[in-house]
């Protein structure tokens, strides 16, 4: 288990993380979302190790991160932008990783040449595309056979086969190995199929922390139709957090459980209900706070 607890950390005077609080679950694919600026990148960096916070606690299953070799070789991290030497071809990295991590799996490492088949070896890694680059970093990392893996937007320029290829075997790992995967990422529709965590960042901090179908389960998209053309007033204890319409049918994003607020609406006899699950990007749009992450309309 990953705990980070009030961590600060501070950049020319820039709070890029202003008392973060989150718990990842062990064996757990914990989805970590957010809009740019919001301190994705800064805390996975913090829990490789490569950042030191100014204050709080970051731990791993109780042992501190920061300048502790041995909890360090239990994890493997994808950058954004992967790191290589300069003219260091995988196998040149291989040997490397071979060396700083004692679980390393040479076996594996060969087994997994059929899942990356486009990858040269022994090709310098700079002369590789962007999406060979990643391939080649999932290549190395899978098989240092990490107990926690952390992606910082992991499959950016992967091919849509490829990266179901890596989904695969990222989740083989977590149901036979227990190998717990904090990812964070903008393609919010890619982590709803895989991830069973998910932590929503915002200025620096978690703002919501919950398994997905508790987020899922919280918020309802109710598409109904009234007898009238305008709309019955709603009572004031049903948390709409945003209402529109086509015509005379209108969709209420409610806070509650389907159930509840299908009840609450039955005695306006509307002529059509319906509750629908909201998707992560809609999760996010409306948990995140309305008018700062609205789409505005521009005059151009």
């Amino acid at each position: 288990m990953i705990e980070v607890k009030n961590v600060v950390k501070s950049f020319d005077g820039f709070h890029a993380l202003d008392g973060l609080t989150m718990t990842v679950p062990k064996g757990a694919i914990y989805g970590l979302v957010g809009p740019n600026g919001a301190g994705k990148s800064t805390i996975l960096r913090h829990l490789a190790g490569a950042y030191r916070p100014d204050s709080g606690e970051i731990t791993l299953e109780g042992a501190p991160v920061y300048e502790n070799p041995a909890v360090k070789r239990r994890i493997a991290v994808i950058p954004d932008d992967v790191y290589y030497f300069g003219s260091a071809t995988t196998r040149d990295m291989m040997r490397f990783y071979r060396g700083v991590y004692p679980t390393f799996d040479t076996g594996r490492y060969q087994r997994l040449r059929e899942a990356f088949p486009e990858v040269d070896e022994r090709r310098p890694i700079r002369r590789l595309s962007k999406g060979m680059q990643k391939q080649s970093a999932f290549w190395l990392a899978l098989s240092c056979k990490p107990d926690y893996l952390l992606l910082d937007e992991p499959v950016d320029g992967l091919d849509p086969v490829m990266r179901r290829q890596v989904w695969s075997i990222l989740m083989g790992d977590v149901t036979e190995r227990g190998t717990t995967v904090l990812v964070s990422s903008h393609n919010l529709r890619e982590l709803e199929d895989v991830c069973d965590h998910v932590g929503l960042l915002s200025h620096g901090r978690v703002a919501l922390e919950r398994s997905l179908s508790e987020l899922q389960g919280g918020i309802v998209k109710l598409q109904i139709a009234f007898q009238s053309p305008e709309p019955p007033e709603l009572p004031a204890d049903i948390k709409v957090l945003h209402t529109s319409n086509l015509g005379r049918v209108y969709t209420y994003i409610i806070r509650g459980q389907a159930e509840e607020v299908q009840r609450r609406f039955a005695p306006m006899e509307p002529l059509f209900m319906e509750a629908l699950p909201l998707t992560l990007e809609e999760i996010f749009i409306y948990e995140m706070g309305g008018e700062d992450y609205a789409v505005r309309d521009i005059a151009l």
